[in-house]
């Protein structure tokens, strides 16, 4: 697998559709019951997030995941657990979690319900933002119940099963036909109706070429703020994020400072690429603070 830089703001960024899903239109009560699904459908649930429990605990499956991600050439730095761990916590409150904030206020949508149906329909899915502990299809699920940023760093991070990228692309494919067993409950969760075909182009594009044009969603107030454009620029893709960890304390107590101090992402951590893009959009002065 080749290195996917992520183009440049805009460049790829499409607008989110303007025609309405069931998300948006079906009342809490309805929304909730299809996110929650019945006895069958928590069976296998708690069964994906036992699976990414015991991966946590199997140092031999671990071993096999970052090995193929390095010979796919996903990441060449191995970061300790520990620098995974503060990772996580990073791309969580500098990257994923502001974007869709302000992604889903542009939408009309309360976060913390989009968040309960969420944990409703997969909750093995919020309890892994780096991925490597995921199962296949809690990862591709993932993807296909939140409309991404840009979903390059699953597709790389696919890439530790063999039939990773064979199996987003079936599944994707099954939810626009309505055929995937999980099209009620991801039905009530995406918002943009468009989103799955709009997907599937670009996973079919991405694995005839990783550097194709990538699917980068159009945020609204976020991309106005430097610190978050440089969030984005390092944690889009796997090979920048997993350099960036490398950076990161490896010890606990220093772990627990930065995460407690360091309130936005520190430029020194990231790539000259990443600081290079903030330069370009907001003015070669412009600080990250």
């Amino acid at each position: 697998m080749n290195e996917a830089t992520p183009a440049p703001i805009d460049r790829s960024a499409y607008a989110a559709s303007d025609a309405l899903s069931h998300r948006q239109t079906a009342s809490t009560l309805r929304l909730l019951g299809d996110a929650a699904g019945g006895p069958r459908d928590w069976a296998t649930k708690l069964g994906r997030l036992a699976r990414t429990f015991a991966t946590l605990l199997n140092r031999r499956e671990l071993r096999r995941r970052v090995d193929r991600l390095k010979q796919e050439r996903a990441f060449e730095a191995e970061p300790t657990p520990v620098q995974l761990v503060v990772l996580g916590i990073d791309m969580l409150r500098y990257f994923i979690e502001p974007g869709a904030r302000d992604y889903y206020a542009s939408r009309g949508i309360g976060f913390g319900l989009h968040q309960v149906l969420r944990v409703l329909d997969d909750p093995s899915s919020m309890i892994d933002p780096v991925g490597l502990l995921s199962t296949r299809d809690t990862i591709i699920g993932h993807v296909l119940q939140v409309v991404h940023a840009n979903p390059i760093y699953d597709l790389q991070l696919l890439e530790m099963f063999e039939d990773g990228l064979d199996a987003i692309e079936s599944q994707t494919a099954e939810m626009i036909a309505g055929t995937h067993p999980r099209t009620k409950s991801i039905g009530a969760i995406v918002e943009d109706p468009e989103y799955h075909a709009r997907l599937l182009d670009y996973i079919r594009a991405y694995r005839r070429d990783p550097m194709s044009e990538q699917l980068r969603r159009r945020d609204g107030a976020a991309r106005n703020d430097a610190s978050f454009v440089l969030a984005e620029e390092t944690f889009g893709a796997m090979p920048s994020a997993f350099r960036y960890a490398t950076h990161l304390p490896t010890r606990i107590l220093p772990a627990i400072t930065h995460v407690r101090t360091r309130r936005v992402i520190d430029p020194a951590f990231c790539e000259p690429r990443a600081l290079a893009v903030v330069a370009r959009l907001f003015g070669s002065d412009q600080r990250v603070t």
